[in-house]
């Protein structure tokens, strides 16, 4: 048989290992900074793109798109072509998806920190970044296919069953919930409201856990796991059905994120079903995974780099099994909103992947400059201070959420909130945000010491170089079945049949789930009093956006005793039809908003935004002093931003565009009246305007700034249908 030589291609792996530990230095430390501004709300100085609404989606899309996206790439070039014995399809284009990922994640880097966002989970960057996106990832895909479409090895190996279903899954879920209609440049509007954008929010934001941040390191795992503990995996039979009950399954748990709230009851019923149903699935490839070690476990006691393995897939399985189990009603009412969740994603984020990024990084650099890592020392301190990190910062979150949970629904014997004040959770908890940062900075030591391994590990040696193989040509059979040849097997050699059949089952949950609350208008009830915002309440909802509210404000009142006596009556669907994007929130750092307009003056919160502590003793809100600058807020885009909203079916008429300004000036002119009936306001407001006189400087009206658009807003929430306000 002729032997076939080739080179693998070692420097695609090296730059996307190297770009992925760069970034997860980068990502951790935001995430630390965050941790303090808990503990230290005065952290960020005023200056708006430190704010922490701002930079909590950096450290979010930092660490999942630039650290765990970038090891992603690079394990799955090192195992496919090594998998399929041969070199990747093009040169060019594991380039061009290396360097365009790269200016994908400083887009983000800068964009995100000036407030330039489309707000939904996971999916903030704005639409030309997100076609930018699109376009990366198919040449990966491409890439991919057209590799394997070459191979020399005749089956597909389960990690390659994987890899095809995320480049397949990640796609659709990207490009459906991205959807917009552009404003401008770097602006514009979910072609989706209220409910349905929740729906298809969340579809993607859990999926996007389930199709990034799963199924590719599952790949890695099946393919890195045997390999360094030089070991078969356990069961291929267990390694199939993981797989296809895997994708299948995982699709239809997004409604698990939104129980209780104004989404249909049968599609949070659906979400909850298939969400306790995936339990299986996801501790089948953990058990497979851990067996894989059975005989091995002398060499887990010697090498890190398996200790590294088996809590990450320890991490898989409590996070799956978690999962599940937050997906029950009765235990979803407990912990949503609260810090459970934080720890909930930070268990399957600091141990599932970045463990196993630790594990493979640890194992491949030196394999491939083929030399030794520098210290095995170093890399077990890694590990262990690594383990305590997470231990230290999951647990206290884990209290915190539960002490949230006790207190937001402990009544007194005479039925009222017996923490009415929502501050006397806010500081009950302080101790366990101290503990994150601890746990957090531990983390963060173990990554620089890894760093400092690897530095010392690379730094003797040679540049890596590709590495040359040889492998007999792939002799063509009959694409049909051989007789005794099973379905999978001979699936296992068709890759667009696999593919199709992966998308299929993949599109099966979305469809059902999301067309329905997209066509069927029976699915959200309609209100007649609900009004379309004023031009000067939107301008006032994208600064909200811009800031980052969402991040620790809910505007979704569940219908329990205790958030009703709390907030206000319990939020119905048709309040958010022209709400584009959704604003529900995930977690309440601060209470909830929703039936906040009139329940306080336009002084009040003037003044709390200003400086927070002043009307809420104790806040860890930061202020927003941009919003007060003395310099007009622009409306230039006003008119535009109104014609796009009437596109996306909310009732503007062409009367309402044309007078945009004029009603959008007689409402600010209004809010600075009443920001008069404080005197101690109006002695500043006039202080000010002789300072700016005095120093030959332009004077700005207060009915012309950024806060008054953000009062107009925060009035106007939950005023649409008559209810008292607690």
């Amino acid at each position: 048989m002729e032997m076939q030589q080739f080179y693998y291609d070692n420097k695609i792996v090296k730059k996307f290992l190297y770009a992925s530990l760069l970034y997860g230095v980068i990502g951790m430390l935001v995430g630390l900074v965050l941790a303090l501004m808990f503990i230290i709300p005065g952290l960020n100085q005023d200056i708006p793109w430190l704010s922490f609404g701002r930079i909590r989606p950096l450290h979010t899309n930092a660490v999942i798109f630039a650290f765990v996206g970038n090891a992603i790439f690079g394990g799955i070039y090192y195992s496919l072509q090594r998998l399929l014995k041969t070199r990747m399809y093009s040169d060019v284009l594991s380039n061009i998806n290396f360097w365009g990922w790269q200016l994908i994640i400083l887009s983000a880097v800068v964009t995100l920190p000036l407030g330039i966002t489309s707000s939904k989970e996971y999916a903030e960057l704005e639409w030309p970044i997100d076609i930018a996106i699109a376009l990366v990832w198919v040449i990966f895909g491409l890439n991919m296919i057209m590799t394997i479409l070459r191979r020399r090895e005749r089956h597909l190996y389960v990690a390659i069953w994987f890899y095809l279903a995320t480049f397949v899954t990640v796609a659709v879920l990207h490009i459906f919930n991205s959807l917009a209609l552009p404003v401008s440049f770097l602006k514009s509007y979910s072609v989706y409201a209220g409910v349905q954008d929740a729906l298809v929010q969340w579809w993607y934001g859990h999926n996007a856990v389930a199709f990034f941040l799963t199924t590719p390191f599952l790949g890695l795992m099946y393919y890195f796991l045997p390999k360094i503990a030089n070991r078969p995996i356990y069961s291929y039979r267990l390694s199939i059905i993981h797989f296809w009950s895997l994708i299948f399954l995982y699709i239809w748990a997004g409604p698990h994120h939104l129980l209780y709230t104004a989404l249909p009851e049968w599609a949070q019923n659906l979400g909850v079903v298939f969400s306790v149903m995936l339990i299986a699935p996801s501790w089948g490839g953990m058990i497979n995974g851990l067996l894989t070690l059975r005989g091995a476990w002398d060499k887990v006691r010697t090498e890190p780099v398996l200790k590294f393995f088996v809590v990450a897939v320890t991490g898989y399985g409590m996070a799956t099994f978690e999962g599940p189990m937050l997906s029950l009603k009765n235990v979803n009412a407990i912990a949503h909103y609260t810090d459970w969740i934080i720890a909930h994603v930070h268990v399957g984020a600091l141990a599932w992947n970045g463990f196993m990024v630790f594990a493979i990084a640890y194992w491949l650099l030196p394999r491939m400059a083929k030399t030794e890592l520098y210290s095995k020392s170093l890399a077990n301190f890694h590990f262990w201070i690594g383990t305590l990190g997470i231990i230290l910062y999951a647990i206290p979150m884990y209290v915190a959420g539960f002490q949230q949970h006790l207190m937001w629904k402990d009544f007194n014997p005479d039925g009222t909130l017996k923490y009415g004040n929502f501050l006397e959770t806010v500081t009950a908890i302080m101790p366990m945000y101290y503990m994150r940062a601890i746990g957090g900075t531990l983390f963060i030591i173990g990554i620089l010491v890894m760093v400092y391994n690897l530095i010392r590990t690379m730094a003797p040696v040679p540049a890596i170089q590709d590495e040359l193989a040889e492998a007999p040509a792939l002799v063509k059979i009959s694409p049909n079945r051989v007789k005794g040849e099973a379905f999978h097997s001979w699936l296992e050699r068709k890759p667009i049949q696999l593919t199709l059949l992966a998308t299929v089952a993949i599109l099966i949950g979305g469809i059902i789930q999301i067309v329905p609350t997209i066509v069927v208008d029976s699915n959200i009830q309609t209100i007649e009093s609900v009004k379309p915002y004023t031009p000067l309440e939107l301008q006032g909802r994208d600064l909200y956006i811009r800031e980052g509210c969402v991040g620790c404000h809910s505007q979704m009142i569940r219908p329990f005793r205790s958030e009703v006596e709390r907030y206000g009556e319990y939020s119905k669907s048709g309040e958010y039809v022209y709400d584009h994007p959704f604003l529900w929130g995930s977690k309440r750092t601060g209470p909830d908003l929703h039936r906040l307009g009139g329940k306080y003056s336009d002084n009040w919160h003037f003044n709390h935004m200003y400086d927070p502590e002043s009307t809420s003793a104790g806040s860890i809100m930061p202020a927003y002093k941009w919003l007060f600058e003395n310099k007009p807020m622009d409306h230039t885009e006003i008119e535009t931003k109104m014609r796009v909203m009437a596109k996306l079916g909310v009732p503007y008429t062409e009367e309402d565009i044309t007078n945009a300004k004029a009603n959008l000036k007689a409402q600010a002119m209004q809010i600075e009246q009443n920001l008069m009936n404080d005197p101690d306001f109006v002695k500043s407001y006039e202080a000010s305007k002789k300072d700016a006189a005095a120093n030959g400087k332009e004077f700005t009206p207060m009915s012309d700034r950024e806060i008054t658009a953000m009062i107009a807003y925060l009035q106007r929430l939950g005023t649409d249908i008559k209810v008292k306000n607690k």
